[in-house]
């Protein structure tokens, strides 16, 4: 009788041991799965959209169909629920127009006319870059965009005083965009002819 209460009792102990295991592996799988697998999820879907944005964007003949500002562009291809895709072109900075909710400032409308007139309703050429990530905080598409004469946007803006060769973020030709800075402040070009330093961006000043 001796015998048989103490295989119950160790049967009973054994039975919760492997009862109190299942539980706390069952806790770890949950709190794994709360803890890592939003994370888990948001890089692969993060780099799923990085390398579909690459394949569907990059090296690929689109239409200018509006000039938002002087650095933002529509494209004619649809990006999720909208009917075109904005790009925010890379590297540079053009003054704000009346249409910014910060309100219009210096050499904002001829940026955008800038803009408008080089490569509105013109077929372009948008260019990625393996320095930056694919889209901003705003998920508009970060690009360069190459013109159908092989000019490049982005450095037309800078050469003709009409944007600032933005240094916040990294990319390809940060170096050269600055340069090319240097050379229209030298020369006077666009904007540099007349602005004071109250009227540049916040970042620049």
């Amino acid at each position: 009788m001796k015998n048989n209460k103490i295989k119950y009792a160790q049967s009973r102990l054994r039975k919760n041991i492997l009862t109190l295991s299942a539980f706390l592996l069952l806790s770890a799988i949950v709190w794994f799965d709360r803890t890592f697998h939003p994370f888990l999820k948001t890089s692969v879907s993060t780099s799923i959209t990085q390398d579909s944005d690459w394949d569907k964007y990059n090296e690929k003949t689109f239409t200018v169909v509006k000039v938002v500002d002087g650095d933002t562009i529509d494209i004619n291809i649809p990006d999720g629920n909208y009917a075109n895709t904005r790009i925010r072109l890379l590297g540079v900075d053009t003054p704000e127009t009346d249409k910014s909710p910060k309100g219009a400032m210096y050499f904002g409308k001829e940026a955008s006319e800038f803009s408008s007139k080089t490569a509105l309703g013109q077929k372009v050429v948008v260019l990625m870059d393996k320095l930056s990530k694919p889209r901003d905080k705003y998920h508009r598409l970060l690009a360069h965009i190459k013109l159908a004469d092989g000019r490049i946007l982005n450095k037309e803006l800078i050469s003709n005083g009409c944007a600032y060769a933005d240094t916040r973020f990294p990319h390809s030709y940060l170096e050269k965009y600055v340069q090319l800075e240097k050379t229209a402040r030298k020369e006077k070009k666009g904007l540099w002819e007349k602005v004071t330093p109250d009227q540049m961006p916040n970042w620049r000043k």
